[in-house]
């Protein structure tokens, strides 16, 4: 199940770094051994240097993923794992190195947390966490291949559930302001009490009400959508609003999330990653908590049936200005590999490029051999990992080295990309919404923690401007409440903004280096 993969600029230096989560095998786990994960620093170049000895990022766990936040309003990404058995927090100590303080920030856990994001819904300028956990597993009392009726497919026996096993709950850690948390799950109606088996999960201001809601992707139960009530609960809409299930009420085995505003409606959709024989799931946002499942007339059903589907991202690959979908996949039982036909374990990626008119073309096989190559893949994020104004992806599998897939972009198409950072809202502006008009085209995006399959893209705000080499207009909507509008920007340049100050250089959003420890 695991296989999180991290964008983060841990050193603040303007290029995008990687972090893989890791753990060990079953028999590896039940023997006491632990993994580290690995932190990559991006050189500037087109290469990375492995750094994780000296990142003090040392706290073994059985990782799944993780998300990206700065608890503690320092300027400085931190960074959350989830892991089976208790999850870790890392404050980031701006020298290259990293700190520990799980135990002080009270944010553990404990269970098998999966999927987990940051993000400010009380709008106290402080990110809390929502965490979205699996089953109740416990590694010393393992259900037997094949020994109950959910632990066969297909004729063969396979390791156990979800299905026939407990659901683990989930959390949502209110952020005090002192460098601790506290468990408001119950308090604020998110703690799952009907146990489904939690894994994608992000913040989205779905309804554009000013107040991040929490959508999460559970495996072989419904989904939820809880509407933020402003007053520090939080309501299931998701069978009302239509995002629950698929179109004919069916539940599906689902994993990752992916939001965007592909129509240029300005109200983001959602779509929903699922198992073998279960189209994804594409939700057009119709406004007014409405959603309507689009997946077969947009196209994006089909194409998606035959795999077991994980991570997955809107993003814009050719700069045309339309958000594209891309989806990695690899299947749980490699005993597949034995049925005469049908599924593989290893399998190919999906690619699916936006023709501008609310459907979608499968592009996975023009779009390069790297894409072909079969594998069993899990996490997923995307970032411009060369500063080159072209969006790139990153992919971990679960048994094999990770892929860095670096996009060639296609000539003539022009770019903009932002980087915010908050005053009174909080540091890394998190669920902050940008709207550009350039071309006679408008576009919206809002910063995530969190997203994808237990992934965290890059944080940066990325346009594809197709022919226009200006952008008219740029407004952004600050989680505080304040609306702020640019005008007349060039394209193609990175751009640093100061909540309340506009564009600035970007030495004034990015703190200044520590001295590294003695």
């Amino acid at each position: 199940m695991g296989g999180g993969v991290i964008l983060m600029d841990y050193d603040r230096d303007g290029w995008p770094d990687i972090y893989f989560t890791n753990a060990p095998t079953v028999a590896e786990a039940v023997a006491g051994k632990t993994k580290l994960g690995a932190l990559y620093h991006n050189n500037q170049d087109g290469t990375f240097t492995d750094v994780t000895a000296k990142s003090g990022l040392n706290t073994p766990c059985y990782g799944m993923g993780g998300a990206v936040g700065d608890y503690d309003n320092d300027g400085w990404p931190d960074l959350y794992l989830t892991c089976l058995g208790g999850n870790v927090l890392y404050h980031n100590n701006g020298d290259g190195t990293f700190t520990d303080v799980t135990q002080k920030a009270g944010v553990a856990d404990g269970r098998w947390s999966t999927g987990a994001a940051f993000g400010d819904y009380d709008d106290d300028g402080r990110v809390d966490l929502v965490v979205a956990n699996y089953v109740d597993f416990h590694l010393n009392d393992l259900p037997g291949f094949g020994s109950a009726a959910y632990c066969k497919w297909r004729g063969i026996d396979v390791q156990c559930g979800p299905r026939g096993l407990k659901g683990a709950g989930d959390a949502l850690f209110h952020n005090n302001g002192d460098g601790t948390f506290t468990d408001v799950s119950k308090k604020a109606g998110v703690s799952d009490p009907e146990g489904y088996y939690g894994l994608g999960v992000l913040w989205a201001d779905l309804n554009n009400t000013g107040r991040i809601d929490i959508y999460m992707a559970n495996d072989s139960t419904p989904k939820y959508l809880y509407k933020n009530l402003g007053d520090g609960t939080f309501q299931d809409i998701g069978l009302e609003s239509g995002t629950a299930v698929s179109e004919d009420g069916s539940e599906q085995a689902s994993m990752g999330i992916a939001i965007g505003d592909y129509l240029h409606t300005g109200l983001p959709a959602l779509y929903v990653t699922n198992f073998e024989a279960e189209n994804d799931l594409l939700y057009r946002n119709d406004g007014n908590w409405n959603f309507t499942e689009v997946s077969y007339p947009a196209g994006v059903a089909m194409p998606s049936l035959r795999y077991v589907k994980w991570g997955t991202d809107f993003v814009d690959v050719d700069n045309d200005g339309w958000l594209d979908l891309m989806t990695v996949t690899g299947h749980v039982y490699p005993q597949v590999d034995s049925l005469p036909s049908g599924a593989r374990y290893r399998e190919s990626k999906l690619l699916e490029m936006n023709e501008g008119n609310g459907t979608f073309c499968d592009a996975s096989q023009q779009a390069g051999p790297a894409l072909m190559e079969e594998r069993a893949s899990r996490g997923l994020a995307v970032g411009d990992l060369f500063n080159d104004g072209n969006m790139d992806a990153v992919v971990e599998d679960l048994d094999g080295s990770p892929m860095i897939l670096r996009n060639h972009g296609v000539a003539g198409r022009h770019w903009v990309s932002f980087e915010l950072a908050g005053v009174k809202s909080n540091r890394l502006a998190l669920n902050a919404r940008v709207k550009i008009v350039a071309g006679g085209m408008t576009q919206t995006s809002e910063i995530h923690s969190g997203g994808s399959y237990l992934s965290q893209n890059d944080l940066r705000v990325h346009f594809g401007l197709a022919s226009a080499t200006k952008i008219d207009s740029v407004e952004i909507h600050w989680p505080s409440g304040l609306v702020e509008t640019m005008k007349n920007l060039e394209a193609d340049k990175f751009y640093a903004v100061l909540e309340g100050h506009g564009i600035v250089p970007f030495v004034q959003i990015r703190p200044r280096a520590v001295q590294p420890h003695p």
